[in-house]
């Protein structure tokens, strides 16, 4: 299994993969991939900020048809637990995304600098 930040599951679900390293390639095929169901809440906030056409729920059971994406079941407590330590970024999404691969000891598929620099399971090349 392998976790996918929000930035990954927007590009799978817009078939937009051509810039994807060979590694993130692999592991998409084989890994089942999970979120956070914080990647649901954030794509809610984007499209209810007008930045996604698509809804939430829309974007998820189109990757759970074409993908068989999952949704992380670690306890609430414990990646909040882990996303309170999480002193690198403000953004409460990245906080609880990456709190969530943190507490399944699970790699993080992403793109975000930030979280590759500072979180150790995150990756991308």
């Amino acid at each position: 299994m392998i976790h996918l930040d929000t930035n990954v599951v927007l590009w799978v679900h817009q078939n937009n993969t051509a810039h994807f390293p060979p590694k993130v390639r692999k592991w998409l095929r084989g890994a089942r991939p999970m979120i956070s169901p914080m990647v649901r809440v954030e794509l809610a906030f984007l499209h209810e900020r007008g930045r996604l056409n698509f809804t939430a729920v829309e974007i998820l059971e189109d990757l759970r048809l074409q993908i068989d994406l999952g949704i992380a079941e670690s306890r609430l407590e414990q990646v909040a637990a882990i996303a309170s330590t999480l002193k690198w970024t403000r953004d409460p999404f990245d906080r609880m995304i990456t709190a969530h691969a943190l507490a399944d000891d699970l790699p993080l598929l992403t793109k975000d600098a930030t979280i590759l620099t500072n979180c150790p399971l995150a990756c991308w090349e």
